[in-house]
């Protein structure tokens, strides 16, 4: 599979070979470096890479998070072959994947069974349907991150087919914020629970979580310190990426108190400091120092991350909101840094009680994004800015979600009675496949911020005693236990929370909108991937169920729509690409 930088090579010589781990395995998405350019490329689904480089006799370097790194000296002449050996536990285990979710007692050697053939093009690998006598238990991580659905609406506005792994569902319906209670008073969160019939499988049933954080007041809100990390290097001058960052600041700055504090501090042909810790009051000094930045330079991002966090260390406000916010195009070259080694000091960072809140802009594929997994890495969230409505959405109109934690390490555990439940399937929070391959992966909990609502699904076959209890309309029995565990944001003390979610069908006739519209979003996110659990659904199938559950002039609903229409167009007119000859 050949890969491509974004820079023109001499088109000399052609760099051809294959990495693979030490039993045979395939490894895909290896980081290679090249030492004489800087630029870095990742190998593809077979584990195999092509590059062009300008002369014969060149250097690269090899590295994959659990791996040792490999520098080999290479002769284009030659089909180069490249082994990787995998770290001693004690070695990598602080830079393990992060597992989405997880089912108790379900060993990863069974669900290693789930990757079929080229199924597995996507690093993200679909739940699939569990036995829920055998494994009634099922957790996976919260958090308030919503970059996938702005970045397919990117690549379906660009008339550009998604990549599959681009598409997270539980950010997708994330991006909505369905369905918001209030918490009652000296609650953290509310958590309502409904059972209702599937639209694209009426033999099975759609099992509802509805989660709402406590809305935090702004003007009580203690005060803030910010730094602005922004990429300023060359590959940031074009006008959906700098420019459009610059615009976004302005709004979040405009939303900052007397009592807040912004230092902003810059990487690309330089990395400095730009505006040393600044009053929020000072509005214009800080508007005029957001205005004066121009892209330029190569993409040094580790010092950039070390700077920022010195900064935000060396004002540290205790009980504060200590947040760096970290806006980038995705081309987050370290230099000699590994992706692991740079995981590595996000999550050391982490334990200094600093937020990260990552900003991507203009990007491609970033089915790999480095900043994605920083955000995970460094106790914060994600969003990706495709236009300057989305850039108010996320800094203006959500500013307190984006900011503002209520709560950290942020578990659900869901306990399904085996009584009313078959099997069942998590709809979203799909795991990386090399974190199934990782025998040490562990689940953490994510960042949940003020006023935030979300809606995590799944599908349910229901039993016979299911069924005959609907015939009968009886309504008594539990049907799940749910424990929510998180942490105060400064609080290493963790709290849970219970909740019994008893046997109540409700049909679809009498089902809130609000439900009929996430399973509208969740089929759309399943078809982008031409999931197997949704044959029989079509884009017609998404239109209708998304129109009968519009409210009013909400105009996300309506965009989403209008998004469908759009894919439903480019979809049905653009052949498919053959499998093994996509770019991964």
């Amino acid at each position: 599979m050949l890969l491509f930088s974004s820079s023109v090579f001499a088109q000399q010589f052609y760099v051809r070979g294959e990495v693979k781990d030490e039993a045979g395995n395939v490894l895909q998405n290896v980081t290679i470096l090249q030492h004489k350019t800087g630029y870095i490329f990742k190998t593809g689904s077979a584990g195999t890479f092509g590059i062009l480089a300008n002369q014969q006799i060149d250097t690269f370097s090899f590295s994959l998070d659990g791996y040792d790194k490999e520098r080999v000296v290479v002769n284009a002449d030659n089909y180069i072959r490249v082994k990787m050996k995998l770290q001693p536990a004690s070695v990598s285990s602080a830079k393990r994947d992060k597992l989405s979710s997880q089912i108790k007692g379900l060993g990863k050697e069974e669900q290693k069974i789930w990757m079929t053939g080229d199924e597995t093009y996507a690093s993200l690998l679909e739940n699939h349907f569990v036995n829920a006598k055998k494994f009634p238990s099922t957790g996976m991580s919260l958090n308030v991150d919503r970059a996938s659905y702005s970045n397919i609406r990117r690549f379906i506005t660009l008339k550009s087919m998604v990549p599959p792994d681009a598409v997270r569902i539980e950010e997708m319906l994330n991006y909505f914020n369905l369905n918001y209670h209030q918490p009652d008073p000296g609650k953290i969160f509310k958590i309502k629970t409904t059972l209702s019939s599937c639209p694209w499988n009426p033999d099975n049933q759609l099992f509802y979580i509805d989660f709402s954080s406590q809305k935090l007041d702004l003007d009580t809100l203690p005060p803030s310190n910010l730094v602005f990390l922004i990429d300023v290097s060359g590959s940031m001058d074009m006008t959906n990426r700098l420019p459009l960052l610059k615009s976004a600041f302005r709004l979040l700055v405009n939303n900052l108190r007397d009592k807040d504090s912004v230092a902003i501090v810059v990487y690309g042909g330089i990395t400095g400091v730009m505006l040393n810790t600044t009053s929020g009051k000072e509005k214009e000094k800080i508007l005029k120092t957001i205005d004066e930045l121009e892209p330029g330079g190569s993409t040094p991002g580790e010092s950039g991350v070390r700077l920022a966090y010195s900064v935000a260390r060396n004002h540290y406000i205790n009980g504060g909101n200590n947040r760096v916010i970290l806006a980038t195009d995705g081309d987050f070259n370290v230099g000699m840094k590994t992706e692991a080694e740079l995981d590595e000091l996000i999550s050391r960072q982490r334990e200094s009680g600093i937020y990260l809140t990552c900003l991507g802009v203009g990007m491609g594929n970033y089915k790999d994004s480095k900043i994605q997994t920083l955000a995970e890495r460094g106790n914060g969230n994600f969003a990706y800015l495709d236009n300057f409505k989305e850039a108010e959405k996320v800094l203006l109109k959500e500013f307190t979600q984006t900011l503002y934690a209520v709560a950290d390490d942020v578990y659900l555990n869901v306990n399904f009675n085996p009584e009313y439940v078959k099997e069942y399937r998590l709809i979203g929070f799909d795991n990386k496949v090399g974190a199934l391959r990782d025998s040490l992966a562990i689940i953490e909990g994510g960042e949940i911020g003020s006023g935030h609502s979300m809606i995590a699904m799944f599908e349910i076959i229901p039993t016979e005693i299911n069924r005959g209890a609907i015939k009968d309309n009886f309504t008594t029995g539990k049907f799940a236990d749910l424990n929510l565990r998180y942490r105060l944001p400064g609080n290493k003390v963790e709290n849970s929370c219970s909740y019994v979610s008893n046997f109540e069908f409700i049909s679809s006739e009498e089902l809130d909108k609000c439900y009929h519209f996430s399973a509208a979003v969740s089929m759309f996110g399943s078809l982008l991937r031409s999931s197997t659990f949704i044959r029989n659904t079509d884009w017609n199938d998404i239109i209708v169920l998304g129109e009968s559950a519009t409210t009013g002039n909400n105009l996300l609903q309506k965009e989403f729509i209008n998004l469908v229409q759009q894919a439903k167009t480019l979809y049905l007119t653009k052949p498919k690409k053959k499998k093994g000859n996509q770019d991964d």
